[in-house]
């Protein structure tokens, strides 16, 4: 049975086509995009080769691809390797160059709302994922406490001064300011994105930031899944898609 699409978008045209009209730089989220999402951050399967793919990918595009995920970079590359591409974790906070130089740093949040939302993951039988610059609920396995994990995560958001993020069964906080579309801004003023035409490809609510900033700077979004998007111009069914229209 074929995937449903984000509905009234096309395919986007081949990436071949859009690179004969002149330079073109990616920024990819990663679980939903690339990898399929597993019950569990730590559950995820990743292809054989990411790494290698990846790079070769990067060297088609004359090093312009960025993997920009919610995830730290250390954890990103405790599964793919240290692929030498650009790197956007933390929703962004973190920014790091092939080379492993750092652009972008964030802080951890507070040790206490790490704790808090551990002792109400045990308590309501959900995942806790503490991260080195945020920390989350993932209700996948337990959605009818989605609502009750909602308003305890913004309760304490608020007594903290931080942000919510959601996403596809995910709770996070973390500290204001910190989305893909800030790293999609910083890395696309810096060769070798400098120039090129932006294109975000996500699956998830945290990437319409990134559709957004790629449309202000003359790219645009691609949207995967059926999940409506408010800022994406085009999108792809599903991973399969999206690996097919990378040559991935």
């Amino acid at each position: 049975m074929p995937q449903a699409v984000a509905p009234n978008l096309p395919p986007p045209p081949p990436l071949p086509r859009l690179r004969e009209a002149g330079r073109v730089a990616v920024f990819c989220d990663f679980d939903g995009t690339i990898v399929a999402i597993a019950d569990n951050p730590d559950a995820i399967l990743v292809p054989p080769g990411l790494a290698a793919r990846l790079e070769a990918l990067a060297g088609r595009l004359d090093g312009a691809l960025a993997i920009v995920s919610g995830r730290s970079v250390e954890d990103l590359q405790r599964y793919t390797g240290p692929a030498a591409v650009h790197w956007a974790g933390s929703h962004g906070a973190e920014v790091r160059t092939p080379a492993g130089a750092a652009l972008s740093a964030a802080r951890a949040v507070p040790g206490p709302v790490s704790e808090a939302l551990a002792a109400f993951a045990a308590e309501h039988g959900l995942h806790h994922e503490a991260k080195a610059h945020g920390a989350a609920l993932h209700y996948r396995l337990r959605p009818e406490c989605g609502d009750e994990a909602r308003r305890f995560a913004a309760n304490l958001a608020a007594a903290h001064g931080l942000a919510l993020k959601e996403g596809k069964c995910v709770i996070e906080l973390v500290w204001p300011g910190m989305d893909k579309g800030s790293a999609v801004e910083l890395l696309a003023a810096r060769p070798p994105f400098l120039g090129a035409v932006p294109v975000f490809i996500g699956d998830d609510i945290t990437d319409e930031d990134g559709f957004a900033a790629c449309k202000r700077l003359g790219g645009f979004g691609i949207a995967v899944g059926e999940r409506s998007s408010a800022a994406a111009r085009f999108a792809l069914a599903g991973i399969e898609d999206v690996h097919a229209w990378l040559a991935l």
